[in-house]
């Protein structure tokens, strides 16, 4: 089974993939970008903001997407899957830079993923004042220096994508405790699995 854990800068995904790795010893935990040796290296570019065409920047994280679904994914379709981030994610970021379209951008990452999406969302939604605190209290990356309300447009962006979608998603109020998130993620995926 593979799932996505989708949300913007700072709304908590990684702090709760990271519980439940505990909790799931035997669960698959990766990650994109960044997932595979090729990926580290796009993660790193992406971080950087160095790419002066948005539309390169595209390409890049579909060019992750593809080697990542062909090395982590596929090869492990027997297991449960947990991505920190995934399409819903490198879509939304597409649409809050550039003028592409979703159906474009649909396309494009089925043909990254050779068509197999995934079974399961869980979507994070944080609010301003929540994003403002937590980015306050760390070293801004070249994404997060776009500012708030590109972070919150991309969220926003990531819900109407999820709403197109024919796949089962779990949404978190990312502003809760950990203790009350992880509990809601944990009950969900022991009925799902």
């Amino acid at each position: 089974m593979y799932i996505l854990f989708e949300g913007i800068d700072t709304c908590g995904k990684t702090t709760q993939i990271s519980l439940l790795k505990q909790k799931f010893p035997d669960f698959l935990i990766t990650h994109e970008p960044g997932g595979t040796l090729f990926g580290k290296q796009v993660r790193q570019i992406l971080l950087d903001c160095s790419l002066g065409s948005k539309r390169a920047e595209i390409l890049l994280f579909l060019a992750d997407r593809a080697e990542h679904y062909e090395t982590v994914v596929k090869p492990n379709n027997d297991k449960t899957i947990i991505s920190d981030r995934g399409f819903v994610s490198g879509m939304a970021y597409a649409m809050a830079n550039t003028d592409i379209d979703f159906d474009t951008l649909f396309k494009l990452n089925l043909f990254a993923l050779e068509g197999a999406l995934p079974e399961f969302i869980v979507l994070f939604i944080t609010n301003e004042d929540t994003l403002t605190q937590r980015l306050d209290r760390k070293g801004l990356d070249g994404i997060e220096q776009r500012g708030i309300s590109y972070l919150l447009d991309v969220q926003s962006h990531m819900k109407k994508i999820i709403s197109k979608l024919d796949i089962p998603c779990l949404e978190i109020d990312a502003t809760q405790d950990i203790e009350t998130i992880q509990t809601k993620i944990t009950n969900y995926l022991r009925t799902a699995l």
